[in-house]
């Protein structure tokens, strides 16, 4: 499971032209399900950005977590984050798990998510157009495999 977790002021999500999530001051994380990813991926990635501390303390060092400022999160899933762009110059997509078992991963991950922080989504599968104002920037990858 890869990540793309980005520190914002604020982020939004629209499918044609209707806000569908928006957050203020947390996360906007992007999320591609990977062929053989598991609850195990899951749980791994969420302690680590739960504990993540990638906002400023009084001296402006990164010293506190999304848990003590009171953030927010935005989950987009982006199976393009699968892409493998080492041969010719059309991305290979065959990492990513297929749309039917990554959708059930990925509503586990906003789950278990959502016991420890409020969490806004976009739409499985769906064509969106995401605002990010992110704050820093601060942009972090994550994969689960190598946590």
């Amino acid at each position: 499971m890869k990540a793309v977790i980005q520190r914002v002021s604020s982020s939004s999500v629209r499918i044609e032209g209707e806000t569908v999530g928006s957050i203020g001051r947390g996360y906007m994380i992007l999320l591609g399900v990977m062929e053989g990813d598991t609850q195990e991926d899951i749980d791994k990635l969420v302690r680590k950005i739960l504990k993540l501390r990638l906002f400023p303390d009084a001296c402006g060092r990164f010293d506190k977590n999304i848990v003590d400022i009171d953030g927010e999160v935005l989950v987009v899933s982006q199976f393009t984050l699968a892409a493998k762009i080492k041969k010719g110059n059309r991305p290979d997509f065959t990492a990513a798990m297929r749309p039917s078992e990554a959708k059930k991963l990925y509503e586990a991950f906003v789950a278990r998510l959502r016991e420890f922080l409020p969490v806004q989504t976009g739409v499985f599968g769906a064509m969106m157009d995401v605002e990010i104002h992110n704050d820093g920037p601060v942009t972090i990858l994550a994969d689960s495999a190598l946590l």
